[in-house]
């Protein structure tokens, strides 16, 4: 039987974001969950009327126990593949031995790979706006926009922020933009092979960022390989060419996997 994956999403997004990714795997044969963060299992019309007054006690932490609580009830490790706070996630999970293999897309950095300003900029100054930590802040329209999806014609923004975006746990923001709580040893020998993808013209975590997140990772003599790719966003989900992206991270996942 082939690896099982688990899609880990990211702040601000509904796990119907990974509705591609989750069809495309299961027709190649892998078993694939796509679970939502705790207090965020309803649909996007619900959760943007009334979000889930728990979210604004929500950690990275807690994130992490929630996910690995799902790992440790399957037969076998899965692969583990995060978008932006998901990919933070999924590089705690692997550095506690969870997961076969794991892939991150504009995978926010752990504490000790700290982002530049501008990664933090974005991320804090929304949160500032909107009242913080203790809120259940929602991403504006504008603010998808110009600062996540910046790549996709003005259309399919819209279709995307009406489908996908949900408030999000303040809290989480916070930390991960901080590095509270998100302390991994990047030195690991242990670690399971991991992938780091992102994007040319990503606003959020920006190039510079996402090569020192892979320097950090190379001190751990475990397969570590980065693919920066041109012309993409923050939003690698459903950008123009995701299927060939798709098609790209589960093969080499599943490869490394197989080679552990």
């Amino acid at each position: 039987m082939s690896t099982s994956v688990i899609l880990i999403h990211g702040e601000f997004l509904s796990p119907d974001c990974w509705q591609g990714w989750q069809q495309r795997f299961e027709k190649a044969g892998y078993p694939c969950l796509s679970p939502a963060w705790p207090c965020h299992d309803r649909p996007v019309g619900e959760l943007r009327l009334e979000p889930d007054p728990r979210l604004t006690s929500l950690g990275v932490g807690d994130l992490v126990e929630h996910y690995a609580r799902l790992i440790e009830d399957l037969p076998a490790a899965p692969i583990l593949i995060g978008h932006s706070i998901g990919g933070l996630v999924m590089q705690m999970l692997l550095d506690r031995g969870l997961g076969a293999a794991g892939v991150g897309l504009a995978a926010l950095p752990p504490r000790g790979a700290l982002p530049g300003l501008s990664m933090k900029g974005p991320l804090l100054a929304s949160l500032m706006v909107l009242g913080g930590w203790q809120r259940m802040p929602a991403l504006s329209p504008g603010r998808f926009a110009k600062r996540v999806a910046h790549t996709l014609p003005a259309e399919e923004q819209a279709v995307a922020y009406r489908r996908l975006l949900v408030p999000t746990a303040g809290r989480i923001v916070f930390e991960a933009a901080l590095g509270i709580g998100t302390g991994i040893d990047f030195a690991n020998p242990a670690r399971a092979p991991l992938l780091l993808v992102g994007g040319e013209e990503d606003r959020i975590l920006e190039p510079s960022a996402l090569r020192a997140l892979y320097r950090a990772h190379l001190r751990s003599p475990a397969e570590t390989a980065l693919r920066l790719l041109p012309r993409r966003s923050h939003w690698l989900l459903t950008e123009p060419g995701w299927e060939t992206l798709a098609d790209f991270c589960l093969a080499w996942a599943a490869t490394h996997a197989a080679a552990t």
